[in-house]
């Protein structure tokens, strides 16, 4: 009976373990690399290099997580523990999936409609910055606020197609 605990404690500390290193792997840098927000050059090191080996690390927990499922639905009899077996290996399959998402992508896309008004009849702070395009007559000025959160502006200036981005 005593391997047999040693067993089911030995697999939760490898599921836990696997947890905590890919919701780490997935929860970290997008902790980091928030919009609107000082991002240290350590812990953005930190954040990009975890990017890049991010794939690898949460493919490695996926299948250490899968494998010590099956083995440990063999060893435990009881249905509720398979169940919060079974859970705890979904979430990190799980999280595995969601770091192959680039949520920058989806939160920041290009505005491939931008509104345009008179000078007159548009409200900036005088301490906005804007980015002016002019090409023959025609002119255009982005508001460095819209780009910080959208980053591309895809716009028609005189029938000439630009992208505004800074």
């Amino acid at each position: 009976m005593k391997h047999s605990v040693n067993k089911v404690f030995g697999y939760y500390g490898l599921l836990i373990t696997t947890l905590l290193v890919s919701f780490f792997c997935l929860a970290y840098p997008l902790y980091v690399i928030r919009p609107f927000r000082y991002q240290g050059p350590h812990e953005l090191a930190m954040a990009l290099t975890l990017i890049l080996v991010r794939p690898f690390a949460e493919g490695v927990c996926a299948v250490l997580a899968l494998a010590g499922l099956a083995w440990y639905w063999q060893l435990e009899p009881r249905h509720l523990r398979r169940i919060a077996a079974v859970a705890g290996t979904f979430f990190v399959c799980a999280f595995a999936v969601l770091s192959r998402v680039n949520v920058y992508e989806r939160m920041f896309h290009p505005d491939i409609h931008p509104a345009f008004a008179a000078i007159r009849q548009v409200k900036l702070d005088p301490a906005d910055n804007v980015l002016a395009v002019k090409l023959g007559g025609n002119a255009r000025a982005y508001p460095v606020r819209v780009i910080a959160y959208h980053h591309v502006i895809n716009d028609l200036v005189g029938r000439v197609p630009i992208v505004a981005t800074y």
